[in-house]
């Protein structure tokens, strides 16, 4: 039997959880059964260069939500390589339900990364009429599961809960960071309201406190503006300018972990957050607010430690216990390690999705958009 082919489509390649997923998908899906795709809707970005020299790309470079052209050129496309499957993640799912409606009719399976959902509401309405047109829906965490069965009307056999996965990263130099070792704490998130640095500052002011040389790498892009001058006054009304580093985007996240001591996550909302399974991957014991699937990866507790979102006190003493205890730290990193390789490796996740795959391939699916008012 010959390979199916698969697109995975994603607005754009800047470094997210989503398009970081979307890049892990089309580099791990089995070549003996998939040919990958990649489509950019919105534009390219600095993961670009992840992407597997295999994988053929199409760049729509669409101006806005519903571009004929572009439209146009992922149909054209589609037939020209026999596409039958789109992957849509996020907000690429308008591109691919449009496109879907014409020949080859590829199946559409919806991946929904919203991290926000705790904070920020969505148009249920418009999202219900295009899932309609999708032969599935994915949801990186229980609680998007939910909202598309309950909310969405989405059948319980088409919505599938699979998590998150990361790639392991070769060896590379340890880079030169701010801190001493025992002492580092490190977050890896990008700088949105919904990761709740503010609440991880005010912690910190606490914790250094009692350990002076507790120093915070704050890891992720800063494409918020006022998000970052909110972090920068936070930093210095504390008076944490020498314990805290914004370190920005980077692409050595795993080499950086290498060298930390301590995992933290203060989100106020999440899916399944990537950065914890990192912290696992590389050893170290995580300290994560009980949101999303956060609870889960960390195993109620047992492999990693739980605190109330928006509670830096309790926060601080989470820190406290680690950063005072090296036997702790290296119970849980372990802990945390065994989970993450057992539950959230490349191939266990993969192989879900695959099952996915063939389920939808093997539905009756519309034929055109199917609109209810």
């Amino acid at each position: 039997m010959s390979p199916v082919g698969v697109m995975h489509l994603v607005d754009s390649l800047d470094v997210g959880g989503t398009e970081r997923m979307a890049v892990n998908f089309v580099n791990s899906l089995p070549r003996e059964r998939y040919v990958p795709y990649l489509c950019t809707t919105r534009r390219d970005g600095p993961l670009e260069e992840s992407v597997g020299a295999d994988v053929v790309r199409l760049r729509l470079e669409r101006k806005h939500r519903f571009d004929v052209v572009a439209v146009r050129r992922l149909v054209e496309f589609n037939r020209e390589h026999g596409v039958r499957l789109l992957h849509a993640h996020s907000s690429s799912l308008f591109v691919a339900v449009a496109a879907s409606g014409f020949a080859p009719h590829p199946a559409v399976v919806w991946h929904d990364h919203y991290g926000r959902y705790a904070v920020e509401q969505r148009n249920a309405f418009l999202f219900r009429q295009l899932v309609r047109n999708a032969s599935g829906v994915i949801a990186v965490s229980e609680p998007l599961a939910e909202w598309a069965r309950n909310r969405l009307h989405v059948p319980t056999e088409r919505v599938w809960y699979i998590p998150n996965f990361v790639v392991p990263a070769p060896d590379s130099q340890p880079p030169i960071l701010p801190g001493v070792r025992g002492a580092r704490i490190v977050c890896v998130a990008n700088l949105r309201p919904q990761k709740d640095h503010c609440t991880l500052l005010r912690a910190m002011a606490l914790v250094v406190q009692r350990q002076p040389a507790a120093h915070l790498l704050l890891v992720g892009a800063a494409n918020d503006a006022a998000c970052l001058d909110f972090v920068k006054k936070e930093i210095s009304q504390l008076e944490l300018g020498a314990n805290v580093s914004l370190l920005g985007e980077r692409h050595d996240v795993a080499a950086i972990l290498r060298v930390c001591d301590v995992g933290v996550l203060s989100s106020a909302s999440e899916g399944l957050p990537l950065a914890l399974i990192e912290y696992g991957m590389a050893g170290l014991p995580a300290v994560a607010t009980e949101v999303g699937q956060c609870p889960e990866v960390l195993d109620q507790g047992r492999a990693g430690m739980l605190v109330a979102p928006g509670a830096a006190r309790l926060l601080a003493e989470a820190l406290l216990s680690l950063l005072e205890s090296p036997d702790r730290r290296a119970a849980l990193g372990l802990q945390l390690r065994t989970r993450v390789q057992g539950f959230y490796s490349s191939g266990t996740i993969i192989e879900r999705a695959c099952r996915v795959y063939e389920t939808v391939l093997r539905q009756d699916r519309p034929r055109g958009i199917q609109l209810i008012c």
